[in-house]
């Protein structure tokens, strides 16, 4: 078979080599180019920190070094961490160009597969409890968590059959899972886990050359095995029938490569941290060029990823006198979501077409063989509510007895009963009732929207937006810190402009759409991170804030809340019709009479209003807005003015009951409720995504 016939079998969704693929001189300019640019930015590295060092310092320290202040800070420290950077750029490099390879998805890497946010989690619940043993072995706790999160998000997105849209998004919701629990853990061990924020961003701040040293060796040999497996490679990147026409054995392959990828990643990560994206973008520019050979692919993208890196954390210091110094993770992670933006751009030309047809944007999960009569849900809900109302405003450091509550509703109580459910529990719990609502219906509308049912206000950057704006504003307004939930708004209303401007000539196209949040969302994660670092916040305040809490809410919240659930509620109901017919291809429901476009946007608009006003009163909770609307449909079926009420009811439980839990579990600490909502909600998520996994195989 000619290699022009073997390429018309290679999937959609791959990047095609050109037919000059691997020859010429192109390869030895991609190398020199690479080359010429690694070795610049590795002494304009050196030169950069709180000491002004200059390049001809740095080249007599590395050719003639000498007992000089300047010579010793530039080996015992600049130099170790500009290595490091080599070594984990060129890791996650490589590493991203062969799980795209593999899952032949071109938005594959170690961080859309959460491989980051995996090991991540697992090194922190090493250094934790066992920190001792973690000290001598990092790399199996690493490992560990890599392993688990690709698996997890592999089965989540379909297996083989998975969709780059299914991925991303699987791996969007694993790394939300993960870190969710990586935050829970921090703020349990606040003590034990000091001075990790920076280094949970990506830092490659090193005092010595310990982590270079047990780095290379893993590394290097890592990068080898790849480059042996070049030719395997090649054949992986066709159809499964081709590559075993070819002699492939495709599944040793493919677990093979995984797990070098997965390694060379973990040990990036228990080093430096998660720094994310350079596993996407390097190895699309090499493929830019028209390299597609392995052989070629993988040294050349080890090379740019590693002057991606360095080139990174030269700008996090470049303004360290004023500024202080940034996560290395955050500037690429600032660098990567505009880049993911334009591949999704580009992916999408050789996607579904705008359609929104199949499995990659169906709205299909699954359901009971038997419904649950429709008025028996609601009251069933209801109960549950008033059941999770009156808990959360008898039980907590102190235990009011209903007796002792009645009293107080009718004027007769105890002064100080009065005082603590008037004042805290009752206005706590109502906005966490309130904030659940909005956010279940957002997540209901968004999921319609976008006719994905992975998507939910994160998707669209509402959260993380609103996460920057709340932010900014203390740092840029301090004295109009009271404004922060405005600001929130703003920016998680801005996010979503960005998302729908630029998605706006694909005619709203739900995949675009998807997949441009998830790089707006990431960008504005970054930027959180760095604004973090900037106003030297603390962990665990910070922490808990984009975790989402209901912590010290009062009535100035309901008074935010409530007006934009009685007026957008009954719009996102009034809806139904329009929003149903939205659940077919854009070509039916045009057909049936539907204005796509001025609906969807309609709808988008309801959703990241609602999500706005719940952000900025409680914060980034996650996780309710996907929940509520998969266990809605569950019940009820797919009519949306029904599993919008239900959706609005579960959102409500669920938030509340979260805010109990988060209240009693650890007294006197109170645990965020965004995080208990994660706790719960993940291991549902995960069978529901199982389930929905098998209805579609079948």
């Amino acid at each position: 078979m000619s290699l022009a016939k073997r390429e018309s079998h290679v999937p959609s969704g791959i990047h095609q080599a050109p037919s000059s693929s691997g020859g010429g001189l192109r390869p030895l300019w991609m190398l020199l180019g690479g080359l010429v640019l690694l070795v610049l930015l590795t002494f304009v590295s050196l030169t950069q920190g709180l000491a002004d060092i200059s390049v001809r310092t740095v080249i007599e320290a590395i050719l003639s070094p000498q007992e000089i202040a300047d010579h010793q800070m530039i080996h015992g420290v600049r130099l170790p961490r500009t290595v490091m950077g080599l070594l984990s750029g060129a890791a996650l490099a490589v590493a991203g160009a062969i799980m795209q390879t593999v899952t032949r998805n071109p938005l594959a890497s170690e961080t859309t597969l959460g491989v980051n946010a995996g090991a991540y989690l697992f090194v922190v619940f090493g250094m934790v409890f066992w920190p001792a043993i973690l000290h001598q072995y990092p790399l199996p706790f690493a490992m560990a968590g890599g392993i688990m999160a690709a698996a997890a998000v592999y089965y989540m997105a379909g297996g083989r059959k998975g969709t780059p849209v299914r991925v991303a998004l699987s791996g969007m919701i694993v790394t939300l899972v993960f870190s969710s629990l990586t935050s829970a853990i921090i703020l349990f061990h606040e003590e034990t886990t000091q001075g990790i924020f920076i280094w949970g961003s990506g830092s490659l701040k090193q005092n010595d050359w310990t982590g270079v040293q047990f780095s290379w060796p893993l590394i290097l040999l890592g990068v080898f095995a790849s480059c042996l497996m070049a030719r395997q490679l090649d054949v992986l990147s066709f159809n499964e029938e081709t590559a075993q026409s070819l002699g492939q054995k495709v599944g040793k392959t493919r677990l093979v490569a995984m797990l070098i990828a997965i390694l060379i990643t973990s040990v990036s990560v228990s080093v430096v941290g998660p720094i994310g994206f350079i596993g996407l973008v390097a190895p699309h520019l090499v493929r830019l060029s028209g390299l597609t050979r392995h052989i070629w692919l993988l040294p050349i993208s080890a090379i740019w990823g590693a002057a991606l890196l360095v080139a990174s954390d030269t700008i996090s210091r470049t303004f360290i006198n004023a500024y202080g110094e940034l996560p290395a993770g955050a500037i690429t992670a600032a660098i990567g979501g505009p880049w993911l933006i334009w591949l999704a751009m580009r992916v999408s030309r050789k996607l579904s077409g705008g359609t929104g047809s199949g499995a990659q944007t169906s709205m299909s999960v699954g359901g009971w063989q038997r419904k649950v009569p429709y008025p028996v849900v609601i009251i069933m809900l209801c109960v549950l509510l008033v059941l999770v109302w009156m808990s959360g405003l008898a039980i907590g450091n102190l235990y009011l007895p209903w007796a002792e509550i009645i009293a107080v509703f009718l004027g007769q109580g105890n002064e100080m009963y009065s005082q603590l459910l008037f004042e805290l529990r009752m206005p706590r719990l109502l906005t966490a009732m309130l904030a659940g609502v909005a956010l279940a219906i957002s997540g209901s509308l968004m999921q319609s929207a976008v006719r994905n049912p992975l998507a939910d206000p994160q998707i669209v950057g509402v959260t993380s937006g609103a996460g920057v704006g709340a932010i900014l504003l203390l740092l840029v307004f301090p004295p109009f810190s009271a404004w922060m939930p405005l600001g929130a708004m703003l920016g998680g209303i801005v996010s979503a402009t960005i998302v729908y401007a630029v998605s706006w000539r694909r005619g709203l196209n739900p995949i675009i759409l998807t997949l441009v949040g998830i790089a707006v969302a990431a960008a504005g994660a970054a930027f959180i991170n760095i604004l973090i670092v900037k106003a030297q916040l603390l962990a665990a305040p910070a922490l808990a804030w984009m975790a989402g809490s209901t912590y010290g809410r009062g009535w100035t919240e309901i008074s935010r809340l409530l007006p934009a659930v009685i007026v957008l509620a009954p719009l996102a109901w009034w809806l139904g019709r329009r929003v149903d017919l939205l659940a077919f291809n854009d070509e039916s429901s045009i057909g049936l009479g539907l204005q796509v476009r001025r609906t969807r946007l309609a709808v988008a608009v309801i959703a990241v209003l609602l999500a706005s006003v719940a952000v900025a009163s409680v914060g980034a909770v996650g996780f309710i807005g996907l929940l509520a609307p998969h266990a809605a449909r569950l019940l009820v079926g797919a009519h949306h003015r029904r599993a919008v009420v239900v959706s609005a009811l579960l959102g409500a439980v669920l938030l509340a009951a979260s805010d109990l839990i988060g209240r009693v579990v650890m007294i006197p600490k109170d645990i965020p409720s965004g995080i208990v909502v994660a706790l719960l909600g993940a291991p549902y998520l995960f069978l529901l995504m199982f389930r929905a996994a098998k209805v579609r195989q079948s």
